[in-house]
């Protein structure tokens, strides 16, 4: 934690010194108190509170769908030959695509709607996930799988109770990196500029040149990431990793 707080400051302080070097005028390049005064004013009028909530509901709903998609179909790629020779090499040339990619076909289908962000964020989970999904059952060890045969395991109690389990470890890092995709596809499926979130108030930002505003959000996103990448995903994967015995000593 002293490494990091060491970091971050030597962070800012390059921040400072690069603005008082005036290399950009102050309202294209803000110093970090006005940052800090954009942000503490933020949440002090709720403005900031409100993106934050309207941009949660649409990640955790676009989230849920990317993980439940993908594991459905990667669960049917490491399965059947077919699905992987097909479905599968589609997954792997859609998990090259950007999300933004995706904003013109989006509004084209769904207008300047919930569903269009709720899309764009979907999309943006579901190739990862899929991909972490299909290894991870790929990779369960042969070992296990002939043990529970010998026991009279088959079928689809087979993969309920030996091939699943097994194969958690990849699912829990797909779950990781599908959130951060899927919050990387938000910020691009809210540039639409329907109704309030982070993305809107970004694009707004820029819209007016309000460079301290940009910062600020981008700030919020970084430390959102942040926190929720080491708070929660990595103590979750860590646990698991653990308990299989896959954790580095």
């Amino acid at each position: 934690m002293l490494r990091r707080i060491v970091f971050l400051g030597a962070l800012i302080g390059i921040w400072e010194v690069i603005f008082r070097f005036q290399i950009w005028p102050p309202f294209m390049f803000p110093s970090p108190l006005n940052v800090a005064q954009t942000l503490i004013h933020g949440f002090q009028d709720g403005s900031f509170i409100i993106a934050l909530k309207a941009s949660f509901q649409r990640l955790l709903m676009g989230y849920s769908l990317a993980v439940f998609i993908g594991i459905f179909l990667g669960v049917s790629i490491a399965k059947s030959k077919i699905m992987n020779e097909t479905v599968g090499m589609l997954v792997i040339g859609l998990q090259s695509v950007p999300s933004i990619v995706w904003l013109p076909l989006a509004l084209l289908w769904f207008g300047m709607s919930e569903t269009a962000i709720t899309f764009i964020v979907t999309l943006g989970g579901t190739w990862t996930m899929t991909t972490n999904t299909a290894t991870g059952i790929r990779n369960v060890q042969p070992v296990l799988t002939r043990a529970a045969r010998t026991m009279g395991a088959s079928g689809w109690h087979l993969f309920l109770k030996v091939t699943l389990p097994a194969s958690v470890p990849h699912l829990i890092t797909g779950m990781r990196l599908s959130w951060a995709f899927a919050w990387r596809a938000l910020m691009a499926g809210e540039l639409i500029g329907s109704g309030s979130g982070l993305g809107q108030m970004l694009n707004f930002g820029r819209d007016v040149g309000n460079m301290s505003l940009v910062l600020s959000i981008m700030v919020i996103i970084a430390v959102i990431g942040m926190i929720l990448d080491n708070l929660v995903f990595q103590r979750i994967e860590k646990n698991v990793l653990t308990r299989w015995g896959l954790a580095k000593v």
